[in-house]
């Protein structure tokens, strides 16, 4: 019990940076075709489980269900039976009904859910499925990569369908008057941080400062764009060049570059100091953009967090998943498909406004001509997850925020919070 509340409470880390997908008739084609479906056959009925954050969305779900069961030509019926998130109690339930024989044949998910189930057996390996799959390439590679690492294995046990994917904020208003382009590489972000610092009314305070910095809890995720920056990594924090990304992360707060408060700031924080016009950039992702198009019209934009020696922004997710006791595998890959890569994918992600998963569709007009979607899918590729261990949850919750704190506080150097981090993630390993 105590392993499973660890994966909900990761869960609920994650959903703290990310709040909660789409194809033309060819792909929708393309998904009827899926590996093992062919001619109908007896009827075949697959039981679906997914959560929605309002009613709006669980009765698109049941229209996206609806569509599938008089479109697939395999006669397949699927069920979805809608239960609650309840701030992830959903991944406890759906463990507790797979362990007693019993719950759906397909579900929604989380990826931080994966290594509790697959380390019982409860999944179903897609491996021979999507090496089949006609649509395979529709998805890009580095999810499937992301689904993999998820499971701690070489295999895929979850169906990629949704995303969220972090990028930088911007005022153009603001870089203008600063003679700031957008940055187009790790170093020109660090400069455009200290050009676009300003004192506005020669009092000798600061007025606008030029990032804003989310210290607290959450604020991991933004952070893993900086350690990359620099060529390090998640692997191994105390390598040289992951100290060297601690260290630009430090300096942004040691030199005044982002406000004195940063520390503490968390989502609220940093979004109200962005909308006040106290800071220039900040980070979050297209959950946040209707709200900033409201407060700022058009002087407001977006870029994908720029690269460095390497480059890596933070996936919030949706997936899906089928069970290891599905009696009808066939049937339930057709479903993921249609949902991935199918009429199910376009349908769902113009409804939640989520990112979609499918190439072909993220070329459709609804996705291209909205600015942050459009550099939601450019930063796709590069998006990823933290190491999903039994330690990530207190790690997220206290470890990370409180050596940061006292890092960016001077008490401790780059290195030695580094050193931290990496025994609080990964033991004395």
């Amino acid at each position: 019990m105590k392993k499973i509340l660890s994966i909900v409470l990761a869960i609920a880390m994650s959903a703290s940076m990310f709040a909660g997908c789409a194809s033309t008739p060819a792909a929708s084609q393309a998904a009827s075709a899926a590996a093992s479906t062919g001619t109908a056959g007896a009827p075949v009925t697959i039981t679906h489980w997914y959560w929605a954050d309002n009613s709006a969305y669980s009765a698109k779900m049941q229209d996206m269900v609806t569509d599938f069961n008089a479109t697939n030509k395999s006669n397949i019926k699927v069920v979805a039976q809608e239960y609650p998130w309840d701030g992830g109690a959903y991944s406890e339930t759906l463990f507790t009904a797979a362990m007693g024989g019993g719950g759906p044949d397909t579900a929604s998910w989380k990826l931080t859910s994966t290594p509790l189930f697959t380390a019982n057996k409860l999944l179903a390996n897609l491996d021979g499925y999507i090496s089949k799959w006609s649509d395979k390439d529709d998805i890009d590679s580095s999810l499937y990569d992301t689904m993999k690492q998820a499971s701690g294995t070489s295999s895929i046990y979850v169906m990629p369908w949704n995303t969220q994917v972090l990028y930088v904020y911007y005022r153009p208003s603001l870089f203008k008057a600063a003679g700031v382009t957008v940055p187009k590489t790790y170093d020109e972000f660090l400069a455009a941080c200290k050009k676009l610092t300003k004192d506005t009314n020669g009092d000798g305070k600061t007025d606008v400062y030029g990032f804003g910095m989310r210290g607290a809890k959450g604020g991991q995720e933004p952070w893993g764009s900086f350690i990359f920056g620099r060529g390090g990594d998640f692997k191994d924090l105390t390598s040289a060049k992951s100290v060297a990304g601690m260290q630009d992360f430090i300096d942004l707060y040691k030199n005044g570059y982002v406000p004195p408060t940063a520390t503490t700031d968390g989502f609220n924080e940093i979004i109200a100091n962005f909308k006040s016009g106290k800071t220039a950039m900040t980070v979050h992702h297209i959950g946040s953009s209707k709200d900033m198009v409201k407060t700022f019209g058009d002087d407001v934009g977006a870029f994908v967090f720029p690269a460095g020696e390497k480059q890596w922004t933070s996936m919030g997710d949706t997936e899906n998943v089928m069970f290891e006791k599905t009696k009808n595998k066939d049937a339930a890959f057709e479903w993921l498909a249609y949902l991935a890569t199918g009429k199910g994918q376009e349908t769902w992600c113009t409804a939640t406004g989520n990112v979609p998963v499918s190439k072909t569709v993220q070329k459709l007009p609804v996705f291209q001509d909205n600015k942050f979607m459009k550099v939601s899918i450019e930063g796709q590729p590069h998006a990823g997850i933290l190491p999903i261990l039994d330690t990530t949850t207190e790690w997220i919750s206290t470890i990370w925020p409180n050596t940061v704190a006292s890092a960016l506080a001077g008490k401790t150097t780059a290195a030695d919070a580094m050193k931290t981090l990496q025994k609080g993630l990964y033991g004395n390993k």
